[in-house]
């Protein structure tokens, strides 16, 4: 005779836990099973490899570039193009190692009050591994390009004295921080590997690097604030609906937009760099398209509240949401 087996309720707080530990461990083996070493996977060495071979392929692609099809550009002797062209992806390079470099401390901090047994610890510790390989990655290309590039401004290099305490205190805004860098960065080289324009191999071999592995950091981010945020009271949930929007136009502008060293180097006009960074018609929608998985994600969490619209369309930053992270925006089209 046999008994009937009932299987007991779960907790929905444990089941929660339990799904995100098995999330965390599936990006865990990726890390473990997909990883990449720039010094073996790269090949530095090849004489095509060589900054200065081919040198064209330096010229900005004009479809995913908006300065590598805007007419100050466009009239420059290819001379002028390739030097520009190389300085911005040299400058590209190094703030992407200068942004990994905060990550990573902030990183460090979160993991050191983990308990024991936190899944947290190992994905973490993964992830500030393949970005310590970035940073070197980052710098090997601007190295092998030879350009003296400043990276961030340097305004906005002083993000690095809070990262510690607001990734010890307020853990939630520091993975907000994190995808307010990660997001930018990871749209303009999908773009530039996307586009099918010929650029230096150096610089593809990078961008196809981080790319790959930038998808399980941003998944990484994502899955910590839908664990994390819900949890917090009412009164901590508000205060991160609005600073969301600030935490991603603040940060994403410092990602997007090359240091004023960059404009003065080759007397880029003023109009020039607003239009292409701030006031031109395009420019505001590629900014804002940065963030589509970020809305999303906020709306998901509980962060979209009417206040939090305001500021996101106050910030011109609102726009529509992706149904799933990196949907094509051919296929999107409904307004946030």
């Amino acid at each position: 005779m046999s008994a009937a087996t009932t299987t007991p309720d779960i907790d929905p707080v444990v089941a929660q836990a339990q799904e995100y530990a098995q999330k965390l461990l599936l990006l865990s083996e990726g890390s473990v099973n997909r990883h990449f070493d720039p010094f073996e996977d790269i090949d530095w060495d090849n004489p095509d490899f060589d900054a200065e071979t081919k040198p064209e392929r330096w010229i900005l692609p004009r479809s995913a570039d908006p300065l590598g099809r805007h007419p100050w550009y466009l009239a420059l002797t290819d001379e002028q193009k390739i030097a520009v062209g190389k300085y911005r992806q040299a400058n590209v390079a190094r703030v992407g190692l200068q942004f990994e470099a905060i990550l990573i401390s902030g990183m460090m901090q979160h993991v050191f009050g983990l308990p024991n047994g936190s899944p947290e610890f190992r994905y973490c510790s993964h992830e500030m591994i393949e970005e310590h390989n970035h940073t070197l990655m980052f710098q090997e290309m601007v190295n092998r390009i030879g350009l003296d590039v400043p990276g961030m401004g340097p305004l906005v290099r002083q993000f690095r004295q809070i990262v510690v305490p607001v990734a010890v205190l307020f853990p939630n805004l520091f993975f907000m921080a994190v995808l307010a860098g990660e997001e930018p960065i990871d749209h303009i080289q999908k773009d530039i590997l996307r586009s099918g324009e010929e650029v230096h191999p150096i610089m593809r071999g990078v961008m196809a690097i981080h790319v790959a592995e930038e998808a399980r950091h941003i998944s990484f981010a994502h899955e910590f604030l839908k664990q994390h945020v819900p949890e917090a009271n009412a009164a901590n949930r508000f205060v991160l609906s609005i600073a969301m929007p600030i935490v991603m136009w603040i940060l994403g502008r410092s990602i997007a937009t090359p240091p004023r060293a960059f404009f003065d180097e080759f007397d880029i006009p003023d109009s020039v760099r607003k239009e292409l960074f701030y006031g031109s018609k395009e420019a505001k929608q590629v900014f804002s398209d940065y963030f589509a998985d970020v809305r999303s994600l906020a709306k998901e969490i509980g962060l979209m509240n009417p206040i939090s619209k305001r500021v996101w369309k106050l910030l011109g930053i609102n726009g529509h949401s992706t149904r799933y992270r990196s949907e094509p925006l051919r296929v999107v089209g409904k307004v946030a």
